[in-house]
């Protein structure tokens, strides 16, 4: 089992979402975040605001702003993962900075409260 966290701008999530569905995705959770990669800030600016340089904190202006993302998490088979990968970035990828990120993390076990059923068994 592996779980995937994917961050994809928030005008894509109905697109991501149907897609993973006709994909046989069908649970997964969203949440609403806040953030910039790297790419938006050049860090010599950040510095110098963290040392008080008025001048610094105007270049900063709006580049230092935080932007609204969704967070899709999804805990699938192994055999899932390709196809869910790839249906995330064949939707939001335009080959600009902030098409987002994919995380792929190995989880070691599951559990349906509900029934008890562990493993594979909790998740399908």
């Amino acid at each position: 089992m592996k779980e995937i966290i994917a961050i994809v701008r928030i005008n894509m999530m109905n697109q991501t979402k149907q897609a993973l569905t006709d994909c046989g995705l069908d649970a997964f959770f969203a949440h609403e975040a806040q953030g910039r990669g790297k790419g938006f800030v050049n860090p010599m600016i950040l510095e110098g605001v963290e040392q008080g340089y008025e001048e610094a904190a105007a270049i900063l202006g709006e580049k230092g702003k935080l932007y609204p993302k969704r967070v899709l998490t999804a805990v699938v088979d192994d055999g899932m993962v390709k196809c869910a990968v790839d249906t995330i970035i064949n939707v939001n990828k335009t080959g600009k900075p902030g098409d987002g990120k994919i995380f792929v993390l190995p989880i070691s076990d599951a559990i349906r409260v509900r029934t008890g059923e562990t493993g594979q068994k909790a998740i399908s």
